[in-house]
């Protein structure tokens, strides 16, 4: 599979390495920052042709460097440029030096930056590379900017967040537009470096793509039908309802019955054959009433389940959504051990006092268990991994995933979906408004849908969340949970 460029993901230090493998082919790295910096200041006249001046600040680094070529461009260009630096410039090194002795314009200490109105600030501090605390002289300076309404391009990402995590690293700035160079880093599509970058721009600077395809290790990368699309089934003349799969979803009681229909319609809608709900008795009537393509099962308690899972065509099992009754939802999953199951909700809340129990069942074989924790639902089964500081979101996934040997659905703005084999991907198609009641349910749903049509757990996971942003897209803004469901289109 290959992936163009712009649309690839490298952690920071795989573009470190890339840079080194690209000097070492015989590229010029000097010419790599000349383009990079060129590419900056075309950016900042395009976008703000009527700016009075450019602030450029610049860091001790090549973020810096691509600054002062920037810097120069712009002046060629005949903008008003001046240049902010951090640090000692009599310190730089190789290239950023280079670029730092081409620069003949006005040249000033940070501290010494004051914001004038019609100005834009070109960050060039610090790039993806970031990892530690930012110096009190840089954020004393972006709380200053803060303070004002003047738009800021900022050069990599925005100075403060970190590439790998999305994290904010004491201090950070936000940015109008961000300018990156050959692939995004996972800190463009994490919170809340993504909210930070503004609008994101990747322009090639002239490293080969069979370079960036080599320096890449780690199976991160944003969700894309690229990386799933090739395995989802296709119709065919022969196809019958069972082919496509039977998906169960169970309910709540009598007063939780909307979660499981909703849930139940988007696994229809993402093309299971057939999809029953396993109901209670007190709430098999009002279930029945508002059902028509979905069918409807008794099962009362582990007894009725286990009578009917001699019928070896149920495979795929939803249970969560608004389910209710943990002693149940335990021996309900016990029972499923040997099934896929897509956990969510009321499911999850079920095993957070002994989460091991959980991972036992679905520890062995196969990965059979899907589990869909929000933020708390998260801290609830894995208490440690959420509250390490030195993790990241994909990180934290991850190790989630190992541990509980199932996919795991990292939900947020910025989902992660990760798998037991270590590979991750980021979630970047949702609109804001899905956060609204009930499109967990939803997203449960579709998961369930794929996984009853025979699609591998960790591709039906994240085909299914980029549906569910899909749909979101389409139903748009005020939309509920009910509206979702009508709005799912199969790939």
């Amino acid at each position: 599979m290959q992936i163009p460029s712009n649309l690839m993901l490298l952690t920071p230090a795989e573009m470190t390495a890339a840079d080194k493998a690209a000097a070492q082919s015989g590229i010029e790295s000097y010419g790599l920052m000349e383009r990079a910096g060129a590419a900056v200041a075309a950016s900042a006249l395009r976008h703000y042709p009527s700016a009075s001046c450019f602030m450029i600040l610049c860091g001790p680094g090549n973020n810096g460097g691509d600054g002062y070529v920037a810097a120069r461009h712009l002046n060629d260009a005949g903008a008003e440029a001046r240049v902010f630096y951090l640090g000692d410039p009599k310190r730089l090194h190789g290239d950023a030096a280079r670029a730092l002795s081409d620069w003949d314009g006005p040249l000033m200490p940070l501290s010494s930056f004051k914001a004038i109105p019609g100005t834009v600030i070109i960050d060039g501090l610090f790039g993806a590379g970031l990892s530690r605390e930012l110096p009190e002289e840089a954020i004393a300076v972006f709380d200053r900017i803060g303070q004002t309404a003047l738009p800021v391009l900022a050069i990599d990402l925005p100075s403060g967040v970190d590439g790998l995590t999305g994290a904010v690293k004491g201090g950070a700035l936000r940015a109008e537009r961000t300018i990156t160079f050959m692939t995004r880093k996972p800190g463009h599509l994490l919170m809340p470096g993504r909210e930070l970058c503004g609008e994101l721009e990747v322009f090639d600077i002239g490293i080969p793509a069979r370079i960036l395809q080599a320096a890449k290790g780690e199976p991160i990368d944003e969700n894309l039908p690229q990386h799933w699309e090739e395995l989802l089934p296709t119709a065919q003349l022969e196809t019958h309802k069972y082919r496509r799969g039977h998906l169960v979803v169970f309910s709540g009681d009598a007063t939780k019955t909307g979660a499981a229909r909703m849930s139940s319609l988007a696994g229809l809608k993402a093309g299971a054959g057939l999809v029953t709900i396993a109901s209670p008795q007190d709430a098999f009537a009002t279930n029945a009433s508002h059902l028509t393509a979905i069918m409807l099962k008794p099962v009362q308690d582990a007894d009725d389940l286990k009578d009917w899972l001699a019928d070896e065509r149920l495979k795929t099992f939803v249970l969560g959504p608004g389910f209710g009754s943990p002693e149940k939802a335990r021996q309900f999953v016990a029972l499923l051990a040997n099934r896929h199951l897509v956990l969510d909700a009321d499911g999850i809340t079920a095993f957070k006092d002994k989460p091991e129990d959980l991972f036992a069942l679905f520890a062995k074989g196969p990965t059979r268990l899907v589990l869909t924790p929000h933020e708390g639902e998260f801290a609830r089964l894995f208490p440690d991994i959420a509250s390490d500081a030195s993790l990241g979101k994909i990180e934290k996934a991850r190790h989630a995933a190992s541990r509980a040997h199932s996919v795991v659905i990292y939900k947020g703005a910025d989902t992660v979906i990760a798998a037991p084999d270590g590979r991750a991907l980021i979630n970047a198609n949702a609109p804001v408004w899905l956060a609204t009641a009930g499109s967990g349910d939803v997203l449960g749903g579709i998961i369930g849908g794929l996984l009853a049509q025979g699609i591998p757990t960790f591709e039906a996971a994240a085909c299914g969340v980029y549906m569910h942003g899909e749909a979101g897209k389409r139903a748009g803004k005020g939309m509920t949970a009910e509206d979702l469901s009508q709005h799912i289109l199969p790939f």
